[in-house]
């Protein structure tokens, strides 16, 4: 089976090129990958002499999305608009590579900020890690921090927002 990192390095190098679909078998297991819409549908599936069932990720690149309650469908309309007139108005500290993204500088340590922490344009906001390299990312502008779109550990792309921040 492929070490997870091995599958992090694939994820890459299908997302740069032009393949839509990657299938990878090997002694009984099975890497497959997708992409669809501006993400890359992960399905593996371990088939030892005890079958389990598929175990299927999807790893958001470059949009966060939003779910909300159901609402009436005149009020739904506006709560959509509202959110894309806040988020418009929202700053957006991106990740400057391709890397895996950490919100600490350890895993027993508390995390750089949380939603609601004041930043300035030196602060640190979190560590994307490239190639053995960790790189702390500073939030580039003064202002609070309203939402953290990915999670610790998680894989992040070249420009995909990590935070929202409100000036």
């Amino acid at each position: 089976m492929l070490k997870v990192q091995e599958i992090r390095e694939l994820i890459k190098l299908i997302d740069q090129s032009s393949i839509d679909e990657f299938v990878y078998e090997y002694e009984g297991s099975k890497v497959k990958m997708k992409k669809q819409m501006n993400t890359v549908a992960r399905h593996v599936e371990v088939v030892p002499e005890i079958v389990t069932e598929p175990v299927k990720e999807v790893i958001p690149q470059t949009t966060a999305a939003v779910t909300e309650a159901p609402a009436p469908a005149q009020n739904q309309e506006n709560v959509q608009e509202k959110q894309v007139e806040n988020v418009e108005d929202l700053h957006k500290i991106t990740s400057p590579m391709v890397g895996t993204f950490y919100e600490s500088s350890s895993p027993d340590a508390d995390p750089y900020v949380k939603i609601g922490d004041k930043v300035k344009k030196d602060s640190i906001v979190c560590i994307v890690e490239a190639m053995k390299l960790f790189n702390e990312i500073e939030a580039e502008i003064d202002g609070e921090i309203v939402e953290i779109l990915v999670e610790d550990g998680q894989l992040v792309e070249y420009n995909q927002p990590l935070f929202l921040v409100k000036k």
